[in-house]
């Protein structure tokens, strides 16, 4: 049977991190010792705590059947009290807070919830892929906004053309940041906030990385600065958090209206998280910061071996201050596609392109802070042997 492709997946570019996996599953088969600094997948394992309440949920046979659509009042109301402890901001359980199934599928999903075909979404470049994945999906257009090293990795709002602005409903923003790490000012979300008032256009704000700081520094949710109530949609996990990427739990929160639309999509495509990972999920968000320290700690100490061999190489990059990322300029004369190859080719060693996160991530490779400090020692010895 001939199956033709609908227009919108002949416009979604191949998945990177299938493509990725792909490559490294051939190597892998071929017996290479493969030192995969790719995806930022926590090496770690979840908390014990967490696996023990949902092993007892679990054994609940309450718990076995379809979840609810807006998610256990449990779970809203415990994330709710998690924004007033972590950032001063007071969210309704009831209206402003939303399970999903992980962020990237309500990040995904918001789109089919605002945008008609042919609306603009302002998405910064490098990005997490599902911001474009989404809205062209969602038969929206793309507007790509350049996230330079000049410019700190922030947007130029000021860049953007009226002609543009005039046929755009969404604009996705990501600090701490996937993949560059830059981390935003105060300054900037005020003057984002401001620029979508003004605009009438709805802010999507990524925060999966907010708890994965170094150096003292500190994140802010973009719900914290005056006026974010009546144009942002906020996102969040506990994927990177707690080492729960598998488990599948975070959420949307904010403006109630967005947070409304988002549930409206959710209802005619899914039946809600398993309760057994809400309740364990509310007990990650009810437990004390020893966890959250000890990750911090762990991926610091990481970070300053890998950029002391970086250095030592000769290589360039910013040091981040949040996420487990870091953001490294290729070699004179190479490219992001061709110089990853390199280095899997003649060193085993797996790193993102990236311009594989968009054009403007072309001269650049991202290397994931996920692996332990020898395998990462390991890497650096084998790079001074290519570089």
């Amino acid at each position: 049977m001939n199956v033709n492709l609908s227009n919108r997946l002949k416009k979604l570019p191949p998945y990177l991190f299938v493509e990725i996996d792909k490559a490294k599953r051939k190597l892998r088969e071929e017996g290479k010792d493969l030192i995969d600094l790719g995806i930022g997948d926590p090496d770690q394992p979840t908390p014990q705590f967490i696996i023990d309440r949902l092993y007892e949920a679990s054994k609940d046979p309450s718990n076995h059947k379809y979840a609810l659509d807006n998610g256990m009042h449990i779970l809203r109301e415990v994330i709710s009290e998690w924004y007033k402890k972590r950032f001063n901001v007071n969210l309704n359980p009831e209206t402003e807070i939303l399970p999903l199934i992980g962020s990237k599928e309500g990040i995904t999903h918001f789109p089919f919830a605002i945008l008609n075909k042919g609306d603009y979404a302002l998405i910064p470049d490098p990005c997490y892929p599902p911001y474009k994945g989404g809205t062209i999906l969602a038969e929206g257009k793309v507007f790509l906004i350049p996230l330079l090293s000049k410019n700190d990795f922030l947007p130029d709002l000021k860049r953007i053309p009226s002609s543009i602005l005039r046929k755009t409903k969404i604009i996705f923003v990501n600090y701490p940041n996937n993949p560059t790490s830059a981390v935003a000012p105060d300054e900037f979300y005020t003057e984002l906030i401001q620029f979508a008032l003004n605009n009438n256009i709805i802010v999507v704000s990524d925060l999966a990385y907010s708890e994965i700081v170094f150096d003292g520094y500190k994140s802010k949710s973009l719900l914290e600065f005056e006026g974010a109530k009546d144009c942002v949609i906020e996102f969040h996990s506990l994927s990177k958090t707690y080492n729960m990427t598998g488990w599948r739990c975070g959420w949307a929160c904010g403006n109630n209206q967005f947070v409304n639309l988002l549930r409206r999509v959710k209802s005619n495509i899914d039946s809600g998280i398993f309760q057994a990972v809400q309740i364990a999920g509310a007990s990650a968000l009810r437990g004390d910061d020893t966890h959250i320290k000890r990750m911090c700690d762990l991926y610091q100490e990481r970070r300053d071996i890998l950029i002391k061999g970086l250095k030592s190489i000769g290589l360039r990059f910013k040091i981040p201050k949040a996420t487990f990322y870091i953001w490294v300029k290729v070699p004179k004369g190479e490219d992001s596609s061709g110089f990853t190859k390199l280095l899997l080719e003649k060193a085993n060693i797996v790193v993102t392109p990236g311009v594989g996160f968009g054009k403007y991530g072309e001269g650049y490779f991202r290397i994931a802070l996920t692996i332990s400090k020898e395998r990462i020692q390991e890497a650096i010895e084998r790079l001074k042997m290519i570089i």
